[in-house]
C-alpha cells in the first residue's frame, strides 16, 4: 500500500456510502501533504473538532465568518481552508470577531481543517502547482526548480511569453483581475519564479536563483525598490487570487478518494 492511502476496503466503503470518518480523513491528509516536514505559523490539520463523520465538505481560501455561514447553510460537516486560525503572535483572547467565528463552528459542529505551507508546496494539489496550471507556466522539476525557504519558490517558463508586459497581461487575463507590474514592460523574460500569497519578502531569493520575473500575491514598499534596482520584474496578482486553486484541487482529490460531497466557494477578496 502506498504511504498515505486509506486501505482499499475502507476507501471503497467510504466511496459507496458517501462518508468518511473525520479521523480517517485527517490521517490521509497528514500523509498526503507531508505536514510534519514544515515548521509553520499555525497548526495544520484539525483546528476545531466537529462531527466524527463527514459527508459534506465546503472548501474556501480563508475561514472567515462568511465561509462558516456558507458551510452552515449548505449543511457541511467540515470547512477545509488554506488560511485557518490560531496564528503565531495573535492575541489568543476569544472575543469580538473571533468569538463569532468560533461560536458558529461549535454550534454547527463543523470540523475546521486548515493547511498552510503544506498546501502551498504540494507538487500536485498545492497553490504553486495549481497557479502554474492556471497561468500556463511550466515548472522545472524539483529540486533544481525550487528555491527559497522550504523550497516554496517555484521556477519555470511560460511558452510564448517573452516580455514582462506580456507576462503581466497573461496573469491578469487568467486570474480575471489587473495585476500590478513593476519593471519595464519590454524587458525580456525567460526564467520565471512564483510563490503564491504574501511572498514579496522572497524576491531576493528569486533574484539569486536567476529569475527574470517573480509572481506573488502581495507587494510592499521595499519590494518596488528591489525590483527596480535589480532589474527583475515583479508581478503582484493578489493574495486571494493566487491561492484560490490549491484548496479547490485538494477538495476535489478528497471527493475522488472518499466519495464525499465537496463544494468550493470563492469569497472574493481584492487583496
Amino acid at each position: 500500500m502506498i504511504a498515505g492511502q486509506v486501505p482499499a476496503a475502507q476507501a471503497e466503503t467510504d466511496r459507496s456510502s458517501g462518508q468518511v470518518t473525520t479521523a480517517a480523513l485527517l490521517h490521509w491528509l497528514q500523509q498526503q501533504l507531508s505536514v510534519s516536514a514544515f515548521k509553520d505559523y499555525c497548526p495544520n490539520g484539525l483546528q476545531v473538532e466537529g462531527k466524527p463523520v463527514i459527508r459534506r465538505i465546503l472548501t474556501a481560501v480563508t475561514a472567515s465568518e462568511a465561509a462558516l455561514r456558507e458551510a452552515a447553510d449548505w449543511g457541511a460537516d467540515a470547512l477545509l481552508v488554506h488560511h485557518g486560525w490560531f496564528w503565531r503572535g495573535e492575541d489568543p483572547v476569544v472575543r469580538g470577531t473571533r468569538r463569532t467565528r468560533l461560536r458558529l463552528a461549535l454550534e454547527q459542529e463543523l470540523n475546521l481543517i486548515a493547511y498552510h505551507l503544506p498546501l502551498d508546496a504540494h507538487e500536485q494539489w498545492g497553490n504553486n502547482a495549481q497557479l502554474a496550471r492556471v497561468l500556463g507556466l511550466t515548472p522545472l522539476p524539483a529540486p533544481e526548480g525550487r528555491c527559497g525557504p522550504d523550497g516554496l519558490i517555484w521556477l519555470g517558463q511560460a511558452a510564448g511569453v517573452d516580455t514582462l508586459g506580456a507576462l503581466g497581461q497573461q496573469v491578469s487575463d487568467r486570474l480575471d483581475r489587473q495585476a500590478q507590474v513593476i519593471g519595464d514592460a519590454s524587458q525580456p523574460v525567460h526564467r520565471i519564479a512564483w510563490c503564491t500569497g504574501a511572498a514579496q519578502s522572497m524576491l531576493q531569493a528569486a533574484i539569486d536563483a536567476g529569475a527574470d520575473a517573480f509572481i506573488t500575491g502581495e507587494i510592499s514598499e521595499p519590494t518596488v525598490h528591489l525590483a527596480r534596482e535589480s532589474g527583475v520584474g515583479f508581478i503582484s496578482a493578489g493574495h486571494h487570487a493566487t491561492e484560490r486553486y490549491g484548496v479547490k484541487a485538494l477538495g476535489e482529490a478528497i471527493a475522488a478518494q472518499f466519495g464525499v460531497s465537496v463544494r468550493f466557494v470563492d469569497l472574493d477578496n481584492p487583496v
